[in-house]
């Protein structure tokens, strides 16, 4: 049992039957229906700075936390910051670049800010609450998936990796630069081309790496994954950083966590294996998509998210399990 699942078995099973998505599942947001044509979808997400750019910092926190939005295949509709601070540094602008880079997020996706919580606090952290509607009928969450299903991955893997580095005052300028686009490009158009394709499962991959989230999804369906590593996606720099000792303890917690229902083939090496479990902010979408929807799904993908790649099926097996080749 994993730190995580031990502290949230003391929360109470949620008996309401307008609470369509609770905790339960490991879905990306809670889903409420308010009436048989509309159900709010809220999430919430903060944490510490990962790059050094505080501007950086809060574009990347605000794409973050609407990810959980677009996973679910809902409409964002206002957002709440969340800032700890320390209160000594209010004057020193670090704070209002945070703030900016966030709205001007927000502001892209068209939603208004409507408020938030500030604490002092020794380490800054900032994030969002955030506020989105969906059909009932038309929500994507993490247990739809169907043996035969394709599994398609919008971003590339190794920002937890990168991050780690910049820590350390150890990468490279180029490789900062690549890690902060795609971290702060929407999933937006990837849950456009996912409604589309009419996609009964998804995810967004963040702190567990691709391989917890993709057994979160494989345990909530009642099926298994294969995965072919030669198709999954990397930022650049990011195995010559993983090679070097950058990995972060979030990342060796999950392979710990994750290793009773992994199946590794020889030939994957530790570089590989780390990356696939590499704790992410900020990833692409992780779709379960039917055979015959694929070639649509991929061509709305292309040329609107940093990948749109091909790296495994859903396959019958013990529920939670992947095979990694």
């Amino acid at each position: 049992m994993s730190e995580l699942t031990q502290v949230l078995r003391h929360v109470l099973p949620v008996e309401d039957p307008n609470a369509l998505v609770g905790h339960a599942t490991g879905d990306d947001a809670a889903v409420y229906r308010l009436t048989a044509d509309r159900a709010l979808v809220v999430t919430t997400d903060f944490f510490t700075p990962i790059v050094d750019n505080p501007y950086d910092f809060g574009r990347i926190s605000a794409t973050n936390a609407l990810s959980d939005i677009y996973a679910m295949g809902a409409r964002p509709l206002f957002v709440l910051n969340l800032v700890g601070f320390p209160r000594k540094l209010l004057r020193d602008g670090i704070l209002d670049e945070i703030l900016r880079g966030g709205s001007d997020v927000t502001r892209t996706v068209g939603i208004p800010t409507l408020g938030g919580h500030s604490i002092d606090d020794n380490e800054p952290k900032y994030g969002l609450v955030v506020i989105g509607e969906v059909h009932p009928d038309r929500m994507v969450t993490n247990s739809g998936a169907q043996v035969g299903d394709v599994l398609v991955l919008t971003k590339p893997l190794g920002s937890g990796v990168i991050a780690t580095a910049i820590k350390r005052g150890e990468v490279d300028e180029n490789v900062i630069a690549d890690a902060v686009q795609v971290m702060t490009t929407l999933n937006r158009s990837a849950a456009e081309a996912m409604l589309s394709a009419e996609v009964q499962a998804a995810t967004d991959v963040s702190g567990f790496g691709l391989l917890g989230h993709l057994r979160g999804m494989m345990s909530a369906s009642g099926t298994s994954a294969t995965l072919e590593t030669a198709r999954i996606p990397f930022l650049a720099g990011a195995r010559e950083l993983t090679e070097a000792g950058h990995v972060p303890g979030g990342t060796r917690r999950n392979l710990e966590d994750l290793a009773g229902d992994l199946d590794f083939a020889d030939s994957v090496d530790e570089v590989t294996r780390i990356l696939l479990a590499d704790a992410q902010t900020s990833g692409g979408l992780l779709m379960c998509v039917a055979p015959d929807r694929l070639t649509a799904l991929l061509t709305d993908l292309e040329g609107h998210t940093p990948s749109a790649s091909v790296i495994g099926e859903v396959v019958q097996g013990q529920p939670g399990t992947i095979r990694i080749e």
